[in-house]
């Protein structure tokens, strides 16, 4: 296997260089199959669940807040990640048969919605900050604006993060692979393992625990019936995401300490491999889960998705009583009752909206 990586994924794997007396051949075989399955299942829920998402919050129009720009665009670079699942997916069966240019605008895609991924969720917890503790500066600050431009500056973070992951891949003997040059061939991929596991991780986790431990002692400063339901849904948020990510991250590290030569024995790369694997595919899929956990748990754009399901259902005939629901669009919510959830004077009905 390979020790250079694109994003130190089994997507960049390179079996073919296996060598005895460590033979992981079988390893091979076994993995390009659940992954493949895995791959195409992730691809098909990411795909419809984000769409939705984008769907609805466009849909929205003149109703859209500054929280609707983020989900969407967190919605967009969950979109083009799944996108490039099958793409790996074919790789695993027929190596890399696509050509040299598609293989650079896959993986770049790929590395670039990791990170924008990564980078808006953050955001989002900070937008949340802002909006239940901060509430007085929030109404003048969180303008849709200011929301364009900090998407803006996030995307382009988003592509330089991502650059060490994509700048040196090539296509090589059907391999979409990074190929350095002789002076950064041990030097680069331990770079890339650190920025992945310090900017795609520690700092987010650091972030949304500061935010979120905020959002909480607000919430129990205050009077609120609701609040309780609220830190569940905060717990539940942050818990997901350290069960999804953490395992991967960890594995990243243990992936860096092994261009030292720390794991020597065959039956340890092996496990090591194994586990490589399945933490990947457990991370990927944590882009199905963003439209439940952070969109749809707003009360408009439920009402939103569910006024487009019950109109869709109705033009094609298959829902007959939902004829009375056409044409009643959710009513419009003031921005400050959809994004300032919890502060001294929030009612209860402000507090269900928190991601």
């Amino acid at each position: 296997m390979t020790e250079e990586t694109i994003l130190m994924t089994s997507t960049e794997f390179d079996y073919s260089q296996l060598v005895s007396p460590c033979d992981k051949v079988d390893i091979h075989i076994t993995m390009k199959v659940f992954l493949c399955v895995l791959y195409v299942v992730v691809f098909a829920i990411g795909l419809t669940g984000n769409f939705l998402v984008v769907l609805t919050i466009l849909k929205a129009g003149g109703q859209r807040s500054i929280t609707d720009i983020f989900l969407l665009n967190l919605a967009i670079s969950d979109l083009l990640f799944v996108l490039s699942l099958p793409f790996w997916a074919f790789y695993f069966i027929h190596g890399w048969t696509l050509g040299n240019l598609l293989c650079q605008i896959v993986s770049s895609l790929y590395s670039v919605a990791l990170f924008g991924g990564m980078f808006f969720i953050t955001v989002i917890s900070i937008d949340r900050y802002l909006a239940i503790v901060h509430a007085t500066y929030a109404m003048k600050a969180r303008t849709i604006h200011r929301g364009y431009i900090t998407s803006a500056a996030i995307w382009t973070l988003a592509v330089l993060f991502a650059a060490p992951h994509f700048v040196f891949v090539q296509e090589s003997e059907k391999q979409c692979t990074s190929l350095y040059p002789p002076h950064l061939q041990t030097l680069w991929p331990v770079f890339s393992y650190l920025e992945m596991n310090i900017i795609g991780f520690l700092l987010p986790v650091c972030i949304m625990s500061f935010c979120y431990l905020g959002i909480i002692k607000t919430l129990f400063s205050c009077k609120n019936t609701r609040k309780k339901r609220a830190v569940k849904l905060i717990l539940t948020v942050v818990i997901v995401f350290l069960l999804f990510w953490a395992p991967y991250h960890v594995l990243l590290f243990l992936q860096m300490l092994r261009t030292y030569n720390y794991f020597e024995t065959c039956v340890s790369l092996r496990v090591l491999d194994y586990i490589v694997q399945v933490t990947e595919t457990i991370a990927f899929s944590h882009c199905c889960l963003n439209p439940i956990i952070y969109a749809f748990a707003s009360e408009k754009l439920r009402k939103f998705l569910c006024h487009l399901v019950l109109k869709c259902f109705s033009f094609i005939g298959f829902c007959g009583p939902c004829n009375k629901y056409r044409g009643t669009a959710p009513t419009p919510v003031p921005e400050t009752a959809l994004t300032s959830n919890h502060t001294q004077n929030t009612s209860d009905q402000d507090t269900v909206v928190f991601v």
